[in-house]
């Protein structure tokens, strides 16, 4: 189940619409449902609580307004975690050093006033 912090794909009529990240997940009076408050990841932000179950939250499917609506919880590609340290010492023993940084002329604006007096 998604919970507070986590990035979540909102499904409009099976299309994706907008990435929302759940603020807060607070019960109902009901039993099963739940306050979900949602910050819409677009411009403007929005701040939204939809009133939704527990398997909605899941990912099931649900309408709102007769229209079909799902959330999905977004995970971060394989790639873009950070590597743990046995990973990131590896990496750096195949690479090749650094060629040198060029020695370069450092030229003060005094000096360049001077020239120009």
């Amino acid at each position: 189940m998604a919970t507070e912090k986590d990035i979540v794909l909102i499904y409009f009529e099976d299309r994706p619409l907008t990435f929302a990240r759940i603020e807060k997940i607070l019960p109902d009076a009901k039993p099963g449902w739940h306050h979900v408050q949602l910050l819409m990841l677009q411009v403007p932000l929005q701040s939204v609580t939809w009133i939704l179950r527990d398997a909605y939250i899941d990912g099931d499917p649900f309408t709102m307004n007769g229209k079909q609506m799902r959330l999905e919880l977004v995970e971060a590609p394989k790639a873009a975690l950070v590597p743990d340290d046995d990973t990131e010492n590896a990496a750096h023993e195949q690479e090749a050093p650094a060629p040198p940084p060029k020695q370069g002329n450092v030229i003060t604006l005094k000096a360049l006033k001077d020239r120009q007096s």
